[in-house]
């Protein structure tokens, strides 16, 4: 259960954005959270939640790429017992196959290729810290697909 009330707040925009359709709301509310968190210069984990988040309700491609890339770094910086005293239940090992498959997919949108792959090969060199369960399989499948879609363009 998470218990951190930042993660808490990031996650009514992502049930505004994704259970509500509420897009620009959703926007809103993370532009107010990055900046109440201090922006790059906050914890490090709600810098990587939000960010990954932020990244979803972008218009333009090179700025979801500029937010995925902000989450991917930060979670560099995030530890499972950081993540735990959030009530995070998924370890920061978890995070890197949806951080890395969301920046693959960036670069694919920007024609990128070889980025792109990259960062595919990333993602299936981490997936092994999912378990094979609801998530673990959204995120394989989105692999799948950006494999496919890089072959076939």
């Amino acid at each position: 259960m998470i218990t951190d009330p930042t993660i808490a707040w990031i996650g009514q925009g992502v049930e505004l954005h994704h259970h509500r359709g509420q897009r620009e709301a959703a926007r809103h509310l993370f532009a107010q959270i990055w900046d109440d968190i201090g922006g790059e210069q906050g914890d490090p984990l709600h810098v990587c939640v939000l960010a990954h988040a932020m990244a979803d309700v972008q218009d333009d491609v090179g700025q979801e790429l500029v937010w995925d890339l902000r989450a991917l770094d930060a979670a560099d910086l995030v530890t499972d017992e950081r993540a735990a005293q959030a009530g995070v239940t998924l370890s920061v090992a978890g995070l890197y196959p949806s951080l890395h498959l969301n920046v693959g997919e960036c670069y694919r949108k920007l024609g990128d290729h070889g980025r792109a792959r990259e960062h595919l090969q990333l993602a299936r060199d981490t997936i092994g810290a999912l378990d094979d369960d609801e998530y673990g399989q959204l995120i394989k499948g989105g692999l799948e697909q950006l494999a496919q879609q890089l072959t076939s363009e």
